[in-house]
C-alpha cells in the first residue's frame, strides 16, 4: 500500500494463512450463534460463574472471564454492563463471582453479583505477545483510506480502491459472538440501515455496507455466507461480509483505534467496537465509537458521504 503502510513484519503468528475455501472442499458450516428471543420485558436468564479481570473506570462495566453457558455461549472473557453501579460495590479484579445474566434480542446485562472468593492480588489478564503488525497512521476525518483487498462471503476479492464513487460503511465483527450488545448489535444496526436506505425513495443509490471479521481462522467465506444469509438475508450487491489476511485486518483496525486480542487456544476475543463511514473519494467521513449509535445515524452519515456533504466535526 505504500507510504505509512509499508509492511513491517515484527513476528509471524503460529497459524499460517490458508487459501479461501471452495464449494467442493468446504467442511459443513456450523450454524450461526442463536439470537436471544426474549423481549425487553421478558429476558432470557442465566446464572453464571466467572473471575473478574477488570472493573472499568465508569463503575458500570465488569470484564469477566466466565464459564461456558450451555446452549448459549462458550467460555470466554467479555465486558458486561450493569444497570446499577451499586452491583459492583466491593467487587475487584481477581474475585471469583456468581451473577445473573439477562439477555434480550437487543441487549444484555448482569446483576445479583456475588463474590464467592477473593484470592488476593489478581494477575493482569494475559494478552497475545505475538502478531503480525504493519506500520500504520491513525486516520482522522478527511484522511484517505489506503487500499485494502479482502475476500467476501462469495469468495470474491473486494478492493476498496474500486469503490470510488460509492460511499460505504465498515464495521468489525466475528460470527461466533452471541452477546447482543456487541457484534449482533452491529449487524442489526446494519440490517436496519440497509432497510431504511433501500426503501427510501430519496436515499442515494451509491452506498454499500461491509462487515469485516477479525476471526480469520474460523470465519472463512463459506462460514460468512451461511451467517449472512441465515441471519440477515443480505443482498450481496449492497452488503458483504469480509475476511482476509490478518496483517491487513490488524492494520485497518489499528487505523481506527480498534483492538482485538485473542486468548490462545480459544475463540475468545477481547475487543472494542468501531464503525467507519468512507465517502465517495475514499476519505474518512465519520467514525462511530462503541455501540450506542443508532441505524438512523448511520443512514444520515452514509447519505451525507454519498451526496458529497462535508463531514460533521467530531463531538468532544
Amino acid at each position: 500500500m505504500g507510504g505509512a503502510l509499508g509492511a513491517t513484519l515484527i513476528v509471524i503468528v503460529s497459524c499460517q494463512d490458508q487459501p479461501p475455501a471452495t464449494a467442493t472442499s468446504a467442511p459443513a458450516v456450523p450454524p450461526a450463534p442463536a439470537l436471544a428471543t426474549g423481549t425487553n420485558t421478558s429476558p432470557q436468564v442465566y446464572f453464571v460463574r466467572g473471575v473478574v479481570e477488570e472493573i472499568k473506570p465508569t463503575g458500570k462495566i465488569a470484564v469477566i472471564k466466565h464459564e461456558e453457558i450451555p446452549g448459549y455461549m462458550e467460555a470466554m472473557t467479555m465486558p458486561f454492563d450493569v444497570k446499577d453501579p451499586k452491583e459492583l460495590t466491593g467487587v475487584k479484579a481477581g474475585d471469583k463471582v456468581m451473577f445473573r445474566m439477562l439477555v434480550t434480542k437487543e441487549e444484555g446485562w448482569i446483576d445479583r453479583i456475588k463474590v464467592l472468593e477473593t484470592p488476593g492480588l489478581a494477575k493482569p489478564p494475559e494478552r497475545p505477545t505475538t502478531r503480525l503488525v504493519r506500520e500504520v497512521e491513525v486516520l482522522k476525518i478527511g484522511d484517505k483510506l489506503p487500499d485494502y483487498v479482502f475476500t467476501n462471503e462469495l469468495n470474491k476479492a473486494v478492493s476498496f480502491a474500486d469503490l470510488r464513487g460509492k460511499a460505504f460503511a465498515i464495521t468489525f465483527i466475528f460470527t461466533r459472538c452471541p452477546f447482543p450488545n456487541f457484534c449482533p448489535r452491529m449487524g442489526e444496526n446494519f440490517a436496519q440501515a440497509y432497510q431504511q436506505l433501500s426503501k427510501s425513495p430519496d436515499a442515494p443509490k451509491n452506498w454499500h455496507l461491509f462487515s469485516l471479521s477479525f476471526d480469520v481462522d474460523f470465519d472463512k467465506p463459506h462460514v460468512l455466507r451461511n451467517y449472512a444469509t441465515s441471519r440477515y438475508q443480505n443482498d450481496p450487491d449492497r452488503w458483504n461480509f469480509l475476511t482476509g489476511a490478518l496483517i491487513d485486518i490488524d492494520a485497518i483496525t489499528e487505523q481506527f483505534g480498534m483492538y482485538f486480542a485473542r486468548e490462545q487456544g480459544t475463540f475468545n476475543f477481547d475487543h472494542n467496537l468501531r464503525t467507519v463511514v468512507i465517502d465517495t473519494q475514499g476519505r474518512v467521513h465519520h467514525v462511530f465509537i462503541g455501540n450506542e449509535w443508532k441505524a438512523s445515524e448511520l443512514v444520515e452519515h452514509l447519505t451525507d458521504a454519498a451526496t458529497g456533504k462535508a463531514p460533521k466535526p467530531p463531538e468532544e
